[in-house]
């Protein structure tokens, strides 16, 4: 038995990047009356560009090893470079102290299995934690943010992206906010999976064009596999009705919930260019469409 509070945990997703997915989440997180805000985008957290958050917490993220040669050991035998299957180590390190040229690794490309440091017969590689980046802990105008910046490179953004999350709920427990809105990543990769494992529920963002259509149907198939109910809002509706309409029958035969359009709107743009959602900056068509979606939405959690 737990008495933990039970947490609504909505996770905006998209099936490609430029649909609209973090414009949508801001203004969500205007509407919903202080929720607990995270970005799972931890290849590139973008929620904090509308929010102006200011930082609280700075927590190093380590993302597996890397693999380093000492030049002073190494005898250059090229044994190392053989075994690499990801081509990080070459001869080009520099000449020791003993005159020997050496081996040298490259950070982006080792994976650190180990098996260079394995058959060194010098000994002299070994492994190091890897820098991986760091997560955030920051104050918005509309509730805590939790956010993550994963160096380029690096892997483990599943990783990453479930720290974020767990340590977003703790935060919401503590401070009594039944609502988690999470800005998840394009695709249907790691990173989103790590996303959306236990959500309560997925809003998709899509767009009316061809790929739009393929990689929502992309996202509904694995909310579908993970068993979290689905909903769907067709982002600059108005530029082709037809497929909007297409859309939203194939959301409905796949089982999800057509939550809402929002129409073209270069009020949107401009509210980007100021760094504030569109719900806050006027009386536009896509803030009131963003109104009436909240308000769909919020019918319904709980």
């Amino acid at each position: 038995m737990t008495n933990e509070s039970p947490i609504f945990e909505l996770v905006v997703l998209s099936g490609k990047g430029g649909t609209g997915k973090t414009s949508v989440t801001a203004s969500l997180a205007a509407l919903a009356g202080a929720p607990t805000l995270v970005d799972c985008d931890v290849d590139a957290s973008n929620l904090e560009l509308l929010l102006s958050p200011r930082l609280q917490e700075r927590t190093a993220f380590t993302s597996g090893q890397r693999a380093t040669i000492d030049p002073e050991k190494c005898t250059g035998c090229g044994r190392c470079e053989e075994l690499c299957r990801f081509g990080a180590i070459s001869a080009t390190g520099p000449v020791n102290s003993h005159g020997s040229a050496t081996c040298r690794v490259d950070p982006p490309a080792c994976e650190g299995c180990g098996v260079c440091a394995r058959f060194c017969p010098a000994q002299a590689i070994t492994l190091h934690p890897s820098d991986g980046g760091a997560w955030f802990v920051s104050e918005t105008r509309f509730g805590p943010l939790v956010h993550a910046r994963l160096r380029p490179g690096q892997g483990n953004s599943g990783k990453l992206a479930t720290l974020v999350r767990d340590h977003a709920r703790k935060l919401a427990r503590a401070s009594a906010r039944p609502l988690m809105l999470i800005d998840g990543p394009p695709g249907v990769g790691c990173p989103v999976m790590a996303s959306i494992t236990g959500a309560t529920r997925v809003l998709a963002v899509t767009e009316p064009t061809p790929s739009g259509l393929h990689d929502l149907e992309r996202v509904l198939a694995l909310a579908r596999h993970f068993r979290i109910p689905a909903w769907v809002c067709v982002n600059k509706s108005d530029l082709n009705e037809e497929l909007t309409a297409q859309i939203e029958r194939r959301a409905t035969e796949s089982g999800a919930t057509v939550a809402g359009r929002i129409p073209y709107d270069s009020a949107v743009t401009a509210a980007q260019r100021q760094g504030v959602p569109v719900v806050e900056y006027g009386d536009s068509l896509a803030a009131q469409a963003l109104a009436q979606l909240w308000k769909t939405l919020s019918a319904t959690l709980g």
